[in-house]
């Protein structure tokens, strides 16, 4: 029996690294696409990729994800996080093939003080997250079978990120000042990658819980405390460390774009409907830093 193919857009970016490294589900075999091999704002190329009646499932990983440089670029943010979505959307519901589709944490204002919830009301503050959230409105308008999964400060063994970030810098300096008044849940890419796998397999296989759900790590922490862990772990593999970080505000490093002051996120419907509760960031880190120390 041929597998059912699950085509993945943004094969090269953090998460999509993560999911080409891991086994498909039983029956599925995954056709990763980088930026270079698919663009998901051109309708042909999309409806080539689909062509082959194979392809069972979508997963979009694809998108504009540089914040800051957003602010002064928002056509090309809106061009792959709004339109490329809309047209995977398009060719999926054409051809009755459901989609995942990753957004962001950065869909909310930042003014809740528990974790937010799919119901809640959304209200970017940058481009960058004005821009996912018309991604998602454009997959609902499409009237495809879709999961959204909204998930947060990402990290992983590949790619750029906080973690590796840290780690670079962290090398090279005594002290550090890391932002103390953003808070979020740093979220393994690995675990982002299993979690759609799971989704595209039990939409292909006629799930009903469709829609908005949230896939955030837990426990919720600052940047300021991130920072800490991921040092105070690194330093018991061998990492040289700074000696001191000290925690700042939100004003005392002013970027081009607004971030969301708390942006934590409730895991509880995606839970109840698929069984998949929030990863624990730490677990997630000491698996990130034991692979870079072993690359290292």
């Amino acid at each position: 029996m041929t597998d059912r193919i699950v085509l993945t857009t943004g094969a090269g970016g953090q998460v999509g690294q993560a999911l080409m490294e891991l086994p498909p589900p039983a029956g599925w075999r995954i056709d990763g696409r980088g930026r270079g091999a698919l663009d998901i704002t051109d309708p042909d190329a999309v409806g080539a990729a689909l062509a082959d009646g194979a392809v069972a499932a979508v997963i979009n990983l694809a998108a504009y994800t540089a914040v800051d440089r957003a602010e002064t670029e928002p056509d090309a943010a809106y061009r792959i996080n709004r339109d490329g979505p809309a047209v995977l959307a398009e060719a999926c519901v054409r051809r009755g093939i459901p989609l995942v589709h990753v957004s962001t944490d950065y869909v909310f204002d930042g003014s809740a003080d528990r974790p937010w919830r799919e119901t809640d009301p959304t209200g970017p503050v940058s481009v960058y997250g004005a821009s996912k959230l018309a991604g998602e409105q454009a997959v609902a308008a499409a009237g495809v079978r879709h999961a959204i999964l909204r998930t947060s400060w990402v990290f992983g063994a590949q790619g750029g990120n906080f973690v590796k970030t840290m780690l670079r810098v962290g090398a090279d300096r005594d002290s550090l000042r890391v932002v103390a008044d953003q808070i979020g849940g740093p979220t393994p890419a690995r675990a982002i990658a299993e979690t759609c796998l799971t989704l595209a397999d039990r939409l292909a296989s006629g799930a009903d819980a469709t829609g908005v759900f949230h896939y955030g790590g837990s426990p919720a922490v600052s940047w300021h405390g991130f920072a800490e862990a991921i040092f105070a772990r690194a330093a018991a593999l061998g990492w040289r460390v700074p000696r001191t970080v000290e925690a700042i505000t939100t004003a005392d490093y002013p970027t081009p774009a607004r971030r969301p002051a708390y942006s934590a996120l409730d895991t509880t419907r995606l839970t109840e409907a698929y069984g998949i509760a929030a990863p624990d960031w730490r677990t997630g880190l000491d698996d990130v830093l034991a692979r870079l120390t072993q690359k290292d």
